[in-house]
């Protein structure tokens, strides 16, 4: 199961927002979680408020059961206070 995941942080917050998730670790603890195949955060040059996540599961149980970990939490309390939008697409591997 692969996702794409797309933040809409505050103006000017984008790197204080990834710079929250690093220092929490939340990246490490879902790259270790059972299933997680890929967690990676991007950015683009010409979208400065836009981070962009993309994930791939073994399953779709995989990624559910990520939903609910503890860490998941934390990462909810950092979305609250930096993201204004977040969009999630399933992608097809090619």
């Amino acid at each position: 199961m692969l996702l794409k995941v797309t933040y809409t942080t505050r103006p000017g917050m984008r790197e204080a927002f990834l710079e929250e998730i690093l220092k929490k670790g939340i990246d490490q603890k879902v790259r270790e979680e059972e299933g997680c195949l890929c967690y990676v955060y991007y950015c683009a040059l010409q979208q400065e408020n836009e981070v962009l996540l993309m994930e791939e599961w073994e399953s779709e149980e995989h990624q559910k059961r990520h939903m609910e970990q503890a860490h998941m939490e934390d990462l909810k309390e950092l979305k609250n206070r930096y993201v204004l939008d977040t969009k999630i697409e399933k992608m097809q591997r090619i």
